[in-house]
């Protein structure tokens, strides 16, 4: 008897649970094979798709039929049930042309061998093209599909953590054992005092849950929560149910951002991350000498350069003139502040308006849901309406509760600093700075400077805004202070500082000055 091998396929372990098909393939090639006097001597089953070249038990069988010198034949229900794509069709004629190799595609009736004839060849090739189409097709109809669902609300993947897939209504319903747990992780995060590691075995302690640190992230991040969902990189309104409240999603993210700042120094170098050197661009680094004494020096990080060691005291009062070039006059400051001073008390006061408007839009959203939910348990509303017109309303609202608590947040004012403390800044850093200590020194030259290049002698510094723009003022004859400022009113430059002020100018190390 020839010996043959015997090779089935179905797509999906769904097709595979239900029994029927593998079992029907198997059972029609063995007949085909004692009817035809083959000896089955392997079987090789894939439970996947074969549009893409890679399957496992397809290449374990090719291996087999290149190293076995008896078996030659290859026993498979039709076309589709071998290979979908060009990339295998190619390997296995190989096998034809090279091993003598011969395929009985049984429901086909057709053998296909080194010297099959050129019509049974044509037939065959465009079998392989039909069947690539078809898995081409269903593919990009699938996409389609996903895609309309997407765009109609539904999250067309599987459900996170907290939710479950209704297979009934094919969308997405909160799990009423999970969603619990998901909100006490938000709350607990929000709460500053957990790190992942921490959180995690609180998560563990309170509800039963075993969740590992970087799906507690991933949890923590995700927008699914509120009501939204990404698909295929655009981000869709879900009309399932939000778990948490856009207040709450907020205060976690900003429990992240505090948590991703920098770590602190081993030794607090008083100019350390100011300097570049001048000859080659490369960092200056510094190096502590007997345990006391602060030399900066190049990094050498394009190899040695000319810079010398310069010790710290000497640096600190060459950078010290920098803050000479920055003087405001005080008319300018004065005329400056005033005129901010107005503008900000009307933004308190238009936001002091929104907050109350969103309040009450907010309280009257909220009405409307109420009374639409008891016309439904009326009946008076039908639950494709009820179902449409809440999904709007909840994106209404989540919208309405982000807005408010953007507006509600207070920015901390050890944080911000003013328009008229820049300019207060500018007109005393110098004398500020021949007061200080070499630490408080760098913090108030951070606050000012971008960067700080020298070569040993000369700086050549990077102002920050909006010092920058008075640095290039302070250039002018008229800002220097030597004559008479309160004879002359304030001229344009005063506009123009101005409007480059923010009232929120996030200045680094600015408390301490």
């Amino acid at each position: 008897m020839n010996a043959a091998v015997i090779y089935a396929r179905v797509s999906s372990r769904e097709q595979e649970r239900e029994g029927y098909s593998i079992p029907a393939q198997l059972k029609l090639l063995h007949a085909y094979a004692q009817q035809r006097g083959f000896k089955v001597v392997r079987e090789f089953v894939d439970v996947e798709s074969a549009k893409n070249p890679g399957r496992r038990e397809f290449g374990n069988m090719l291996h087999f039929l290149e190293t076995d010198e008896e078996c030659r034949t290859v026993l498979v229900e039709k076309t589709d049930r071998l290979y979908r794509n060009r990339t295998d069709a190619l390997r296995v004629e190989q096998l034809e042309q090279e091993h003598d190799i011969e395929i009985h595609l049984v429901k086909e009736s057709t053998v296909i061998g080194k010297d099959s004839r050129s019509q049974v060849r044509f037939t065959h090739d465009v079998h392989v093209a039909v069947a690539k189409f078809y898995s081409e097709n269903l593919r990009e109809e699938v996409k389609k599909g996903m895609r309309e669902k997407a765009e109609q609300g539904i999250y067309p993947g599987h459900a996170p953590f907290g939710y479950h897939n209704n297979r009934l209504t094919r969308g997405i319903d909160v799990n009423p054992e999970k969603a619990p747990a998901v909100k006490r992780i938000f709350e607990l995060y929000a709460s500053g005092t957990h790190s992942l590691t921490s959180l995690r075995k609180a998560v563990r302690a309170e509800t039963g849950f075993l969740i590992n640190r970087s799906y507690l992230e991933t949890i923590l991040k995700n927008r699914f929560y509120l009501g939204f969902f990404c698909w295929q990189g655009l981000e869709y309104k879900g009309v399932h149910q939000p778990i948490i409240n856009a207040a709450l999603f907020q205060c976690v993210q900003d429990v992240f951002v505090g948590r991703n700042k920098g770590k602190r120094r081993k030794h607090d170098f008083a100019f350390a991350g100011l300097l570049s050197c001048a000859h080659d661009g490369c960092t200056i680094t510094t190096e502590l000498h007997k345990g006391k004494y602060v030399y900066y020096r190049c990094s050498y990080g394009r190899g040695r350069c000319d810079l010398p060691y310069m010790p710290e005291p000497r640096l600190s009062d060459q950078l010290g003139s920098i803050l000479k070039n920055i003087y405001v006059p005080e008319h300018v400051v004065t005329a400056i502040v005033q005129s901010m001073s107005g503008d900000q008390a009307r933004v308190q006061e238009q936001r002091a308006t929104q907050i109350t408007i969103a309040q009450q839009r907010l309280s009257a959203l909220r009405t409307r849901m109420d009374q639409a939910y008891e016309d439904k348990l009326d009946g008076k509303l039908d639950e494709q309406m009820w179902t449409r017109k809440m999904g709007d309303w909840r994106e209404q609202e989540i919208e309405l509760e982000a807005a408010l608590h953007r507006l509600e947040t207070l920015v901390k004012a050890e944080t911000v600093l003013t328009a008229q403390r820049t300019l207060e800044l500018a007109n005393r850093a110098y004398f500020l700075y021949l007061t200080r200590n070499h630490t408080e020194r760098g913090q108030l030259l951070k606050s000012v400077l971008l960067n700080c290049a020298t070569d040993g002698v000369n700086l050549r510094p990077t102002y920050r805004k909006p010092f920058d723009l008075i640095f290039q003022r302070a250039k002018n004859e008229e800002w220097s202070g030597r004559e008479d400022l309160n004879l002359r009113p304030p001229g344009p430059e005063t506009k123009e500082i101005s409007q480059s002020v923010d009232f929120s100018i996030h200045v680094s190390g600015a408390s301490t000055v």
